[in-house]
């Protein structure tokens, strides 16, 4: 698979930051059973993968500025592109040493997501897209499911945290949910739930309060992989007001029908 110069780029930050972050799990696993636990240890290897990944991004491209979760935001000389980062995505799931995490670096342009790289380093599963070239899979081309109908889907959910995001609202949209699709599934990862909607894995997935670095890269992936993203409004202010509701066509439309519904209570 032929990919662009500045994919390229995106790829080699997100391996050799994956690459620092498998062997950071291992360690992690071998913490479990110390009783202080690996907190501060996984803190530091967020901070690691992060500093990796921006290091080869603005060794590569100087200009752009930078968003990571851990460093905040770096203002750069050209103001139309900025990196969206995410060094580790499913923090909870590293800490507790399930291999269900991620690298995650999306480009904005214009405040448009062009480019996503999402990586996997506990199963080798790179997924990357560009606007206009497609959505791939470890160099497969990835298309969004086929299915139609909610009864026969499986959607995934994010959850909130013990007190934080509004747990009532995530009731009542669950509620609604769960009378009309197949299954639902929640895997601790938002950039990797993105990524299954891409791979057809997840013919849905919606959550609230996301952070622009959880979900830019996925954006790109869905959208080239044929599949529709918007807000929980049903607008494409998926960045701005940090709700996502995605699926293939018909999918997401019932989906982000639902979440209405249950946003009413």
């Amino acid at each position: 698979m032929l990919r662009s110069a500045l994919l390229n780029v995106m790829v080699g930050a997100a391996l050799k930051a994956g690459r620092s972050l498998k062997r950071d799990f291992g360690e992690v696993e071998h913490l479990q059973v110390s009783l202080k636990g690996p907190a501060d240890f996984v803190s530091a290897a967020d901070r690691r993968a992060e500093q990796i990944v921006k290091t080869e991004l603005m060794k590569a491209r100087p200009g752009y500025g930078f968003i990571g979760e851990e460093g905040g935001k770096t203002e750069g000389t050209d103001a139309t592109h900025t990196w969206i980062v995410d060094p580790l995505d499913g923090t909870t799931n590293f800490l507790h040493g399930i291999p269900q995490f991620a690298v995650s670096i999306g480009l904005e342009r214009n405040g448009v997501p062009v480019a996503g790289v999402i990586y996997n380093p506990a199963n080798d599963e790179l997924y990357t897209a560009e606007r206009g070239t497609g959505a791939f899979l470890n160099d497969r081309r990835l298309r969004v499911s086929a299915r139609s109908k909610p009864e026969d889907s499986v959607v995934g959910c994010g959850v909130p945290h013990i007190a934080r995001g509004d747990h009532v609202q995530f009731r009542n949209e669950l509620k609604i949910v769960q009378s009309r699709f197949g299954g639902i599934r929640r895997m601790g990862a938002c950039a990797l739930d993105l990524a299954y909607v891409a791979a057809g894995r997840f013919d849905g997935f919606w959550e609230r309060g996301v952070h622009a670095w959880d979900m830019a890269a996925g954006i790109v992936l869905i959208r080239e992989a044929g599949g529709f993203v918007t807000d929980c409004d049903g607008h494409d202010n998926m960045l701005l007001n940090g709700t996502v509701c995605a699926g293939n066509e018909p999918i997401q439309k019932a989906l982000l029908a639902a979440v209405k519904e249950g946003q009413r209570g």
